[in-house]
């Protein structure tokens, strides 16, 4: 049985605009697209480096949500 997972790496830029790559596995290939220019990359090693690396050359965005402070 084929099976496919995704997952997505989500930056901000400077600007506060949300950039979104996805990460697709389907057996052992994995597909990375980024909603924001539509670049495609096979990657079978460190998808999520590579998603992480083409949002901060491509679109400058650098900001995790993950790790952002709270404001408060």
């Amino acid at each position: 049985m084929l099976e496919i997972n995704t997952s997505r790496v989500r930056r901000w830029d400077g600007h506060g605009r949300e950039h979104v790559v996805h990460v697709q596995r389907t057996g052992l290939q994995r597909t990375i697209r980024c909603d924001t220019c539509g670049w495609r990359q096979g990657a079978q090693f460190l998808p999520w480096l590579k998603a992480e690396e083409h949002l901060a050359e491509a679109h400058q965005a650098t900001v995790d949500p993950t790790e952002a402070e709270p404001s408060g």
